[in-house]
């Protein structure tokens, strides 16, 4: 028997998971709660959980905060994303956090449950629509490092270290304003919307 878990802040979608497996005969459902918090506080109870079906978008303790945690305290545990997020960056990140899987809110039960069952036997599983969501995603990150330039790298070098644009521009021997133009240029390119997130996406991508 399969112990799978049901974490996700929206009340009638727990139930219906949790009804549809009321009869299976090799998936039991031992818990369902509606944010990550009270999951923890189960799991810390030493309940036994094989999977957890977790959301990403919820109150108090988020679904990729979660696999954090229990990456590093429960290990045992496979983890399948179930969101709404039909973005592949919301699934490369959970995949680097440690998912066994992801699938979109609209699965079915026959595709649930085969994820489940490929899971607990330590096998990932994505279907056709999260992989091309996931690939066309990390194309889009490699073509954005590609067009980041020599010097583009230095400026963001030195915006990593705290360096205002004034900074930079007298260390660079150029003006503000082209600072600025390839501050904004960079944020284009990998598609970020300010510096915090620029420097982010950077180190990630290890571009300095």
């Amino acid at each position: 028997m399969i112990k799978i878990a049901i974490v996700d802040d929206h009340h009638l979608f727990r139930e219906g998971l949790a009804s549809m497996f009321a009869t299976s005969e090799n998936i039991e459902v031992v818990g369902s709660f509606s944010d990550g918090k009270d999951y923890l506080t189960f799991l810390e109870g030493k309940n036994v959980v094989d999977i957890v079906l977790l959301d990403i978008s919820m109150p108090e303790i988020n679904g990729l905060e979660v696999l954090d945690i229990c990456k590093e305290n429960h290990p045992q545990i496979k983890s399948i994303i179930l969101s709404m997020h039909n973005d592949g960056n919301y699934i490369v990140k959970s995949v680097q956090k440690g998912a066994m899987g992801y699938l979109l809110k609209n699965v079915d039960q026959q595709e649930l449950t085969m994820a489940i069952e490929n899971v607990a036997r330590g096998n990932k599983y994505f279907n056709k629509e999260t992989t091309d969501l996931m690939l066309t995603h990390m194309a889009v990150q490699v073509e954005g490092v590609k067009k980041i330039s020599a010097r583009e790298k230095e400026i963001l070098y030195l915006i990593s270290e705290g360096s205002t644009t004034k900074e930079i521009a007298e260390k660079l021997i150029l003006s503000t304003r082209t600072i600025e133009t390839h501050r904004v240029n960079m944020m284009k390119k990998l598609n970020v919307k300010n510096s915090a997130e620029l420097i982010k996406k950077a180190t990630e991508l290890h571009l300095f």
